[in-house]
């Protein structure tokens, strides 16, 4: 079964890490409950600058901050497009959704939307 899936990588201060993970925990409960199959949050941990590219890089992750790499996964684009047009409308992250309840920048974040090609 073809499958989509949702990638982001942000940087969050280390200041924020506890606010940050209350967030993406009520964030998974509410994608789960509208659909996707999967929700991931991980918080870097071997994460080093590269010579050309790199997560850290691609965010502009300051000294004081760590890499985020998380994931959602759904049955389809389409499948994607639906939770998600749920997903932006509930109350429960319309703090998070505004900008002002945000504990990272979310200017930094890159993200994009991914059709899976191989599955072990």
């Amino acid at each position: 079964m073809a499958q989509y899936v949702d990638g982001f990588v942000i940087p969050v201060p280390r200041a924020n890490v506890d606010a940050y993970r209350r967030i993406a925990r009520k964030a998974s409960k509410v994608w789960l409950e509208y659909g996707a199959l999967q929700y991931m949050e991980c918080m870097g941990d071997d994460v080093k600058p590269g010579k050309q590219t790199s997560f850290p890089q691609a965010v502009k992750l300051k000294e004081d901050e760590v890499a985020w790499f998380s994931w959602i996964v759904y049955k389809s684009r389409k499948h994607r497009d639906s939770v998600n047009a749920k997903v932006m409308k509930d109350p429960r992250l319309a703090s998070m959704m505004d900008g002002k309840g945000c504990p990272f920048d979310a200017k930094r974040m890159i993200y994009g939307g991914f059709k899976v090609m191989v599955q072990g």
